[in-house]
């Protein structure tokens, strides 16, 4: 990946059905470099102070997830823009009504290539 790629993380709870997706379906995007990570402490992979000073942008999937990344992450987040898709939780791993709506929602603030 380039190095001027935008870096890209997608956060849910659990990181196990919305925010892989994302990562899947945004990995080959041309100028950006896509993450992904949960806030519950049993998720796949953790949100951490190291992830977040990688990403350029952040997308969250609802809005309680972006309150409690300001509450644990706020020192992390200056100068970090967040976007709240709200995407609900009743979704599959890649799931193609889940694909649609991340492309419907995530591609208008990605670089134009």
């Amino acid at each position: 990946m380039p190095s001027d790629a935008r870096r890209v993380l997608f956060v849910c709870s659990q990181n196990r059905l919305r925010s892989p997706t994302a990562e899947q379906v945004f990995a080959s995007w041309p100028g950006i470099e896509a993450s992904s990570a949960g806030l519950n402490h049993d998720a796949e992979v953790t949100v951490t102070p190291e992830i977040l000073e990688w990403a350029d942008l952040v997308f969250v999937m609802e809005k309680a997830h972006r309150n409690r990344l300001s509450r644990r992450f706020r020192a992390h987040l200056r100068n970090k823009r967040v976007i709240c898709l709200d995407i609900p939780d009743i979704f599959d791993f890649m799931e193609p009504a889940l694909i649609a709506l991340l492309r419907e929602r995530v591609t208008p603030h990605l670089p134009r290539t």
